[in-house]
């Protein structure tokens, strides 16, 4: 169990993060978000011990993270933002200097590097310097020493920064495989990250925890909740769709033409979209109802426009 209870820091006169509280239980997998200087990363290095708090406590597992420092650290794996690496060594070195500094020697050394370089895939890459590999090479190197230990806790910078789709979609599910009896907590600005990977989001502005929710709580915020969008062959009659019960209004896209039908909060419209679009014989091609739009939620609430 990880509790932060009153969390604050200060850099002169800038409130960097300002009076944070939640907890976060094994198994959950926890995205933290926000826009550039909302206080994710500084919140990041207060959890790892890297930063000490102006104010307020954080518990790993029961240890202090101020005054039991070791004792929390060793239960952590911590990809920092950047995966900051020593650009010289090679990936295969890099990895028994970091298994050595966790204790590990002989074989267990050699097991815990193997399994870590399988784990991310980068046998390919063993001998290379790290300085002479890609972003998402380094962001792998990164996430192999945070996991090499398997800690109980797992606190990722921005992990899948840099990844092509493929190396994403891979990280995500060892991040999914990780969490099942583990603490994982994410500090990401990659909204997909959300409802791809995250089994709660909490949305950081400006120092302050605004919302700390499940994703699909987060998306049933946005105006697009319970939206009709549709792609037809043919002009529709709009005065037939805004006609329809819990129908507020229509957006067109100009990008592909098609039109989404917005429902009032609360209304659930495709049954009635459906039966209009069968009544009146128009040939529609795509017909999807959406969840909602995290990135219309995130600029509202970081912009302060929620209600």
């Amino acid at each position: 169990m990880i509790n932060v209870t009153h969390l604050t820091k200060r850099f002169v006169q800038q409130v960097a993060v300002d009076d944070v509280s939640f907890t976060v239980a094994p198994g959950e997998v926890v995205g933290f978000l926000g826009p550039n200087g909302a206080g994710k990363s500084t919140t990041m290095k207060m959890l790892t011990g890297f930063l000490q708090p102006c104010e307020g406590q954080v518990s790993i597992c029961g240890f202090d993270i101020t005054k039991q420092t070791l004792q929390a650290q060793r239960l952590m794996g911590y990809l920092p933002e950047g995966a900051p690496c020593y650009g010289d060594m090679t990936v295969g070195g890099f990895l028994h200097f970091i298994a050595q500094i966790r204790g590990y020697r002989g074989r267990e050394l050699k097991e815990r590097v193997a399994r870590a370089l399988a784990l991310v895939e980068l046998e390919s890459v063993v001998e290379q310097t790290i300085d002479t590999l890609s972003k998402g090479f380094k962001r792998r190197v990164g996430l192999a020493q945070a996991v090499l230990h398997d800690p109980q806790v797992l606190i990722l910078d921005e992990p899948t920064d840099g990844l092509d789709p493929n190396q994403k979609h891979q990280v995500r599910q060892l991040i999914k495989n990780l969490a099942v009896d583990r603490i994982v907590i994410i500090s990401t600005h990659i909204l997909e990250e959300v409802s791809a990977l995250c089994t709660r989001a909490m949305l950081i502005s400006q120092g302050r925890l605004l919302v700390d929710e499940t994703p699909y709580e987060l998306q049933s915020r946005s105006r697009y909740h319970q939206a009709v969008t549709l792609l037809a062959e043919q002009p529709l009659d709009h005065t037939l769709l805004q006609a329809l019960p819990g129908v507020v209004g229509l957006e067109e896209n100009p990008l592909d033409g098609s039109l989404t039908v917005l429902a009032a909060a609360g209304q659930v419209i495709f049954p009635a979209v459906n039966q209009l679009i069968h009544a009146q014989g128009w040939q529609v091609r795509e017909l999807e109802v959406e969840r909602g739009r995290l990135d219309e939620v995130f600029r509202s609430l970081t912009r302060g426009d929620a209600a």
